[in-house]
């Protein structure tokens, strides 16, 4: 599978062109116009965050190997699934690993494209909660990710396979005079896992649609993918969801304390002042 990513030099250039398309598409009055230039810019500039943290991240990759094999061990001692037995599980099936392999490279951005793509154009007032919950989220996984720590298909000792080299289908390509290739280091938290949840979480909660739930199943596979195909461990999810969660948790409490200085609602005394009166 050809790598087609841009480097974070050509999605830099390209976000500072879209933020340059924005601002001049503002200047003369088009309002629409300079609003996807710009939030197309933005996703392009996230990008090009993640694939400079990846390459700055293996300026200490000397114990990335280490930090994987005490994330296995652990998960071991507490009692969670072997992901190297459910690789094991589907290894047997090679057009299941390759689909995995597939869905793994291909749905990452697509399903987020599209879902953020969907909100700015039918629910435009929703647009700025999720896409304040991706920049938030995204940058705090990557800040995470300045710590290397490597997937667990480089740990074959440990029983796991790099399948998708194996079937020819790998991103990243191969290592260069020995030295891993930017982004393979960065394990730890899964931004794979906290984008399936977020997106499905945003559907969720903007569509009215009763088919909405079926967007649930986005994660579900994601997270299995990511497990068979050995370029995850269940912590590096864990560890993705609780950001996550704190980023909602965190976008909660500045909306309600923007409410009460608006006089939208009552502080927490007036709130129990008016208790007792009613």
């Amino acid at each position: 599978m050809q790598n087609l990513t841009l480097t974070w030099q050509s999605a830099g250039g390209a976000a500072v062109a879209l933020y340059g398309g924005a601002y001049a598409a503002a200047r003369v009055r088009r309002a629409g116009a300079s609003a996807i230039l710009r939030e197309a810019g933005t996703l392009l500039a996230l990008f090009a965050l993640w694939q400079l943290v990846g390459r700055l991240s293996l300026m200490s990759n000397e114990h990335a190997l280490d930090r994987a094999r005490w994330i296995h061990r652990t998960e071991l001692a507490f009692g969670l699934p072997d992901e190297a037995s459910w690789q094991a599980a589907v290894t047997p099936y090679p057009a299941l690993i390759k689909l995995a392999n597939y869905y793994y490279a291909s749905m990452h951005f697509t399903v987020m494209i599209g879902v953020l793509l969907w909100v700015f154009l039918r629910h435009r007032e929703r647009y700025a909660w999720v896409r304040t919950t991706v920049v938030v989220t995204t940058a705090v996984c990557l800040a995470v990710q300045f710590l290397p720590v490597a997937p667990p298909r480089m740990l074959p000792e440990n029983g796991f396979v790099d399948v998708a080299a194996e079937y020819g289908q790998s991103v990243y390509g191969a290592t260069v005079g020995g030295v891993v290739k930017a982004a393979q280091l960065s394990a730890m938290p899964s931004v794979h896992v906290a984008w399936c949840v977020l997106v499905a979480v945003a559907v969720v909660r903007v569509s009215k649609s009763p088919l909405r739930w079926l967007m649930v199943l986005h994660p579900v596979l994601t997270i299995t993918v990511v497990v068979v195909t050995a370029n995850h461990f269940w912590a590096d999810g864990l560890v993705a969801v609780a950001i996550l969660a704190l980023t909602y948790a965190g976008q909660r409490t500045v909306a309600r304390r923007q409410a009460r200085r608006a006089g939208d609602v009552p502080a927490v005394g007036e709130r129990e002042r008016l208790a007792v009166q009613g």
